[in-house]
């Protein structure tokens, strides 16, 4: 656990009302951030309840303090367990790298991990049928799933494949974790990507639900379509939500321009 500093003279006038409640909490924040700046990521960060006994406020203006921190990313609470230091991983994007989550985690130093949530069957319209250049109604396999860097939680995403490339995506899936190396070895083809698009949006229920995020505070989505590298054609598209305390999405300008 992050044990704080005393801060006699550090927040003259916070005590005693002499200060407006929203100068109160954000400047608790701020001497809170600078003391968890050095702290690794994963330390346990004092309770509201610990926080409201050291600055003699209330426990409505320590939990301000801490969702200011948690806006600004350098804190995570986690169902359960309580708060703790947050580090985003930088999470790169590039035509150059391979387009799987799972090597891209372990190459900023993480290790992932994917949970299947659902595989199904459904026909392909508007834009995933564009991007994957498919007639309207042809099958595709929907893949969704949870992703965890270092256990925690950090992202939803829903995956298109066509059915005619890969049959057999379920088993796969359940047998091997990572998308790229099962389009690799069971369909023979060299995923690289071919397109992207990357937005900060509010997640709707069943995102902010697959997150165990707010509703109400942006994440990224991550929207790309990959295609083989010798005959460029598309194999899989995907949308990822991820949480912003989690990783730092950073996009690359380089690389070959695919068909």
């Amino acid at each position: 656990m992050v044990h704080f500093a005393d801060l006699s003279g550090q927040l003259a006038g916070v005590q005693g009302g002499q200060v407006p409640s929203r100068s109160r909490y954000t400047e608790i924040a701020e001497v809170l951030a600078a003391e968890i700046a050095d702290q690794p990521a994963d330390v346990r960060v004092a309770s509201e309840h610990e926080i409201a006994a050291r600055f003699g406020v209330s426990r409505a203006a320590a939990r301000s303090a801490l969702q200011e921190l948690e806006g600004r990313h350098l804190v995570r609470r986690v169902r359960g367990a309580g708060t703790f230091v947050s580090r985003p991983l930088d999470y790169v994007l590039s035509q150059s790298r391979v387009p799987s989550m799972h090597q891209t985690i372990r190459e900023a130093g993480g290790e992932p991990r994917t949970v299947v949530r659902d595989v199904t069957t459904v026909p392909v319209t508007g834009a995933i049928a564009e991007r994957l250049e498919r007639a309207e109604g042809s099958a595709v396999h929907l893949l969704t799933r949870q992703s965890y860097i270092d256990g925690l939680l950090s992202g939803w995403s829903q995956e298109w494949i066509p059915v005619d490339m890969l049959p057999e995506l379920d088993a796969a899936v359940h047998a091997v974790e990572s998308l790229d190396t099962i389009l690799r070895q069971m369909c023979g083809v060299t995923p690289v990507r071919a397109w992207c698009r990357v937005s900060g949006v509010l997640p709707d229920r069943r995102v902010a639900e697959g997150l165990e995020a707010a509703h109400n505070r942006p994440v990224w989505l991550v929207e790309s379509l990959s295609r083989d590298a010798a005959s460029g054609r598309a194999v899989m598209c995907s949308s990822t939500w991820s949480r912003p305390d989690s990783v730092r999405i950073i996009v690359e300008l380089d690389g070959p321009v695919i068909p």
